[in-house]
């Protein structure tokens, strides 16, 4: 654009004033929103006291500034209406001075567009505009085009200190009536300091995040650590609401490529940016990050059309049937159910999609954020058939497909060790558990989270190895039911028929300081299906333990034995064994193959029909 030209958009320019001096009393005027929020404009707004401006309806999808206070909102001068319940916007609305309009995000748009709010001014915040005569919507791409095609009265606010970001953010200078200049610094927001519990939550997040994912961030304490973790990862692609100061460095870091993605590919979608200036600065013509509005970032069948699309939402509580209960207040940018909904649905969706639902086994105070019923505490998301996985500080469970009783279980495995006992009692006491559900209190801080390792074998046959835990009662039944006659013989020496709850509990209930006991699963995350089983059992009287395994008959002769095995005799080196022993049948030739391969000295001798075995360690 030509000089001339440049000084054509400065004619525009006014002060606050002179644009106040258009609104009319009942007008409806739409803020930019979160980051994008126009400052200036809304703090003159805010201070002024000209009689035209009376009984003004605010609309604001997002309200994360300040210029709009409690105290303001006292008068009867303005009526904020709002989208969105989190940050200070939750108190407003608790007190009746601010109106929530429920609404899915990605119905906004045709609320606006079919004008079943209609706007009479836009007050939005833009970049100076560029060679071309082009702004760019900045870090709030949301509906401010849709809403600028319907004001009469569109007024810009330029500031020079947000970045000019790429995608669906360029609008016309001459499409704004008015312009003014910004005196006021973009809303920057803090980084979150990683704290030692959520590190621990967000590399068990990491951990059921595969190569090749697209993710939804969000700010907080969890997704900073978060981000770290993904780093390892490859081929990562993102969707995400909200583009954060950890989401820059995950892409920094080379682990998102997008590749994978169906939509927007080789870019990293968003409507929003939050964060520092860094952020900011390189977000400026960035082609790495495509901004849309958000009827496209919010569309579920869009987030759905990704491949592996994991939504991971930070809550506050959890109970036991798998109902959420989500965070309240200022600092909170995911609080309401209407904010999530849609990626959950995307999730739901996708080719190999699931939620993860992440929060510590315990609060600031120390109480327990997973209970027995959370009907007590407000701000619940009722969605507990989509809940795939809940994630804690200590562990994962996986609730996709399971009964209640069998969800409890899972949800107290990743409790806090002493908050299990109590949790137990209480389930009982309501019906969720049985009543002769086995609990070992002893191996609550004993459970060994760190032998988890996965492992391809033949014909590219991907397996899944960790510690047992009680909620694999029923995978560990259905594992017997498919053995032949001829396997459980081998196994248990006698020809078992039948092995109901009262016999498989006592098997899954491990003390981890006497018993070590490895599953291999098969299958996508959070629907695994135990195909293997490998334990030890320390003597009481000398430093040996008996050890013995079983696979299922469609997994045999693919070395999963073997390397059981060998994993056994790793761990059993590392908690003071000094040797196996073990009982075989003569005519069981695969299990002594298994046993002579394993890298030590097996001596055998045959008593009344059994091979003992002693197996010493080489040192």
């Amino acid at each position: 654009m030509s000089e001339t030209c440049d000084m054509e958009w400065e004619k525009s320019v006014v002060t606050p004033e002179k644009v106040l001096e258009k609104i009319q009393p009942g007008m409806c005027i739409f803020l930019g929103t979160g980051a994008g929020e126009p400052r200036t404009l809304v703090k003159h707004l805010m201070a002024s006291h000209a009689d035209n401006l009376q009984d003004l309806e605010l609309f604001q999808l997002l309200s994360f500034g300040d210029a709009i206070s409690i105290k303001d909102l006292q008068n009867q001068k303005y009526r904020l209406k709002t989208f969105f319940s989190g940050w200070v916007a939750k108190e407003a609305i608790t007190a009746g001075r601010v109106d929530l309009i429920p609404s899915r995000f990605s119905r906004l748009t045709d609320l606006i567009v079919h004008r079943r709010i209609p706007f009479d001014v836009a007050f939005i915040q833009i970049t100076p505009p560029n060679k071309l005569g082009y702004c760019s919507l900045g870090v709030a791409v949301d509906v401010a085009q849709h809403v600028m095609k319907q004001a009469s009265l569109v007024v810009g606010e330029i500031n020079p200190d947000i970045p000019q970001t790429l995608g669906n953010t360029f609008v016309p200078i001459n499409e704004f009536h008015m312009l003014v200049k910004s005196t006021e610094k973009p809303i920057y927001f803090s980084r979150w300091e990683i704290d030692e519990v959520f590190d621990r939550v967000a590399a068990n997040v990491a951990s059921v995040i595969e190569d090749g994912s697209c993710i939804a961030f969000s700010l907080g304490p969890l997704y900073e650590p978060l981000a770290k973790h993904l780093m390892q990862k490859k081929d990562l692609g993102v969707h995400s609401p909200i583009f954060t100061d950890a989401l820059m460095e995950l892409v920094k870091s080379g682990a998102v490529t997008n590749r994978h993605k169906e939509h927007f590919q080789g870019k990293s979608l968003t409507s929003y940016a939050m964060g520092t200036q860094a952020l900011y600065t390189w977000l400026d013509c960035n082609p790495l990050v495509e901004f849309q509005g958000i009827d496209k970032v919010f569309n579920p069948l869009r987030i759905g059309r990704n491949p592996r699309f994991v939504e991971i939402v930070s809550v506050r509580k959890v109970d036991l049937t798998g109902r959420i209960a989500l965070h309240v207040g200022k600092g909170t940018v995911t609080t309401d159910p209407a904010e999530i909904i849609d990626f959950v649905n995307g999730a739901e969706i996708s080719e190999g999609g699931y939620s993860i639902f992440a929060l510590p086994s315990r609060n600031l105070k120390g109480e327990p954020n997973i209970r027995v019923s959370i009907e007590d505490i407000p701000n619940q998301l009722n969605v507990r058939e989509s809940v795939d996985l809940i994630v804690t500080d200590y562990g994962v469970a996986h609730l996709n497909g399971r009964t209640v009783r069998e969800r409890a279980l899972a949800l107290i495995e990743i409790a806090h060790p002493d908050d299990r006992a109590k949790l137990v009692e209480e389930a009982k006491a309501q019906k969720i558990l049985y009543q002769d559900q086995i609990f070992l209190h002893e191996s609550s801080h004993l459970y060994p989270v760190d032998i988890a390792v996965k492992h391809t074998f033949k014909n590219e046959t991907k397996i899944r190895f960790r510690a047992i835990r009680p909620s694999d009662e029923e995978e560990m039944r259905r594992l017997f039911y498919r053995f032949s006659d001829e396997a459980v013989y081998y196994r248990y020496f006698t020809p078992l028929k039948t092995m109901p709850h009262s016999k498989m509990q006592e098997y899954v209930n491990v003390d981890y300081g006497k018993v070590m006991s490895i599953v291999g699963l098969v299958g996508e995350t959070g629907q695994g299906k135990i195909i293997a089983e490998a334990r030890y059992v320390k003597d009481p009287h000398r430093p040996y333990g008996d050890v013995a395994f079983v696979v299922d008959e469609e997994y045999q002769n693919l070395g999963i034995a073997t390397f059981m095995y060998r994993l056994l005799m790793r761990l059993g080196k590392e908690r003071g064994l000094q040797g196996f022993t073990a009982d075989v049948l003569p005519a069981n030739k695969e299990m002594m193959r298994v046993f002579q391969k394993g890298d030590a000295e097996v001596k055998a001798t045959l008593e009344y029909g059994v091979y003992r075995l002693s197996i010493p360690f080489k040192h």
